[in-house]
């Protein structure tokens, strides 16, 4: 009977079961068994997912490069493909950017609840030594010595004995930094966790566009065991998914007993953040599908009406919206360009797969509002070039986005990383992440499509 049940709806069930667990024990006095006997399978989840983030995203990018072939017969076709699909991934994540900026979702709740936020993240910093690079050190106030008390504890943290000294101090930084930070000295290092993921992305783009310029009997090798690697972490995924439902559970009950306490209420400003956190999501999915997408065409396909294209295109989108794959949509998505669009075959068996790899605009457009979203619960400010590394992370981590449903997960990890936030704070999202990953593989497959039209139409000028 539950083999019937479709993965996403059982990860729905978790979710709520373990938001009402927490509830429950919050009203019981449970809080300590949950803390102790559930929320470790959260953790381990989130190990589980952090433990192939990494070798996920730089075989998936390395077998995404390859998979162009030989730059030398690439072309216009492969640079026009390239050029338009990081266009609008760049243009996506600044939609994103803008809306998660003006709406400020991570600003509707309470101060009490970002407050204690706040102090949780500053913790979190301390243990792992990140730096904390705004003035707020709530964690310092005596007013909160209390707060801070109990989140060390949830935390399993030591660290209220000594909270100033701890802190990392900030050396001047030049204009270039953050290019110099790029590349790596030592990749191995970078690997192990000691440097940036963009150092990481950076090795596997260079690390596959050298593998299209040596002789393809020496590189043969190389291109089977980097597809067969990044096959074997996506079935890594694949396989954790499977256990997603429980572990979701044990997830839930683990951060809401932690934000709750023994006030349930609380629970209650959690979900209004959420609500509107998803509300500024699908707005900017809405305005790329209904507003970018038709306004590119628009400019570029003078002749090609939008609505026409919304029709011809829609079998696919339908698809991409129940699977939340694009790759479980591509033959689909296939035979809708060709036969509905007039695409030519070619144009659109190049552009297509690529497209299926490297072009993720509605995955990229929630990466950075959430991102942008989660610091702003936990009273974090990020700068005007902490968000500039946000678009570039995520666009670069769009072409390790593999695709299938919840890659945007693992990924979210990577450009939360990348600004020194949380990783684990994914776990406050999942609650509304199905139906948003449902909605952002639709634009996904939509903006595919989209650069297929007009690859095609310029392909048939030349």
């Amino acid at each position: 009977m539950m083999k019937n049940i479709p993965l996403y709806i059982k990860i729905i069930f978790g979710i709520v079961l373990g938001a009402l667990w927490a509830i429950l024990s919050g009203y019981l006095g449970w809080q300590n068994f949950t803390q102790d006997w559930i929320n470790p399978f959260g953790t381990i989840f989130i190990n589980l997912l952090k433990l192939i983030a990494i070798p996920l995203i730089l075989f998936s990018i390395i077998s995404g490069i390859v998979s162009l072939g030989n730059p030398k017969d690439l072309g216009k076709l492969g640079i026009r493909t390239l050029i338009l699909y990081l266009f609008t991934t760049v243009l996506a994540v600044s939609l994103g950017l803008v809306l998660v900026n003006t709406f400020a979702p991570g600003k509707a709740l309470s101060d009490e609840v970002r407050t204690e936020s706040r102090i949780a993240y500053e913790l979190w910093a301390l243990h792992e030594d990140v730096d904390i690079r705004d003035d707020i050190r709530l964690s310092e106030n005596p007013v909160y010595k209390e707060l801070v008390e109990k989140k060390t504890e949830q935390l399993n943290q030591e660290l209220k004995d000594d909270l100033t000294s701890k802190y990392k101090s900030n050396k001047k930084e030049g204009p270039l930094a953050a290019l110099v930070d790029l590349v790596p000295v030592n990749i191995f290092n970078s690997l192990a966790g000691n440097g940036s993921m963009l150092q990481i992305i950076f090795f596997a783009i260079f690390f596959g566009i050298a593998l299209l310029y040596i002789p393809s009997d020496k590189a043969q090798v190389v291109i089977q065991f980097v597809d067969g690697a990044s096959e074997v972490f996506i079935k890594m995924v694949d396989i954790i998914m499977k256990g997603a439902p429980f572990f979701v559970f044990a997830l839930m009950a683990g951060v809401v007993n932690n934000i709750a306490g023994d006030n349930p209420a609380k629970i209650v400003e959690i979900f209004k953040g959420l609500g509107w956190y998803a509300l500024t999501v699908l707005i900017g999915l809405l305005l790329m599908a209904f507003v970018i997408y038709p306004t590119i065409l628009k400019l570029l396909v003078p002749k090609r009406k939008f609505f026409d294209f919304l029709k011809g295109i829609s079998p696919a989108q339908a698809l991409a919206f129940s699977t939340s794959s694009s790759a479980a949509t591509l033959p689909v998505t296939f035979e809708c360009v060709e036969e509905n669009l007039g695409v030519d075959k070619k144009t659109a068996g190049f552009v297509l797969p690529i497209g299926a790899t490297v072009n993720m605009d509605g995955t990229s457009l929630y990466q950075a509002v959430a991102v942008v979203f989660l610091a702003q619960m936990h009273m974090i400010d990020l700068s005007l070039g902490q968000q500039i590394t946000v678009v570039l992370t995520a666009t670069l981590a769009s072409i390790g986005s593999a695709a299938v449903p919840s890659a945007g997960i693992v990924m979210l990890m990577i450009v939360l990383n990348s600004v020194g936030l949380n990783p684990a704070w994914i776990a406050i999202i999942l609650p509304v992440d199905r139906i948003l990953d449902m909605v952002r593989t639709t634009v996904n497959v939509t903006g595919d499509a989209s650069v297929s039209v007009i690859i095609d139409e310029y392909a048939n000028r030349d």
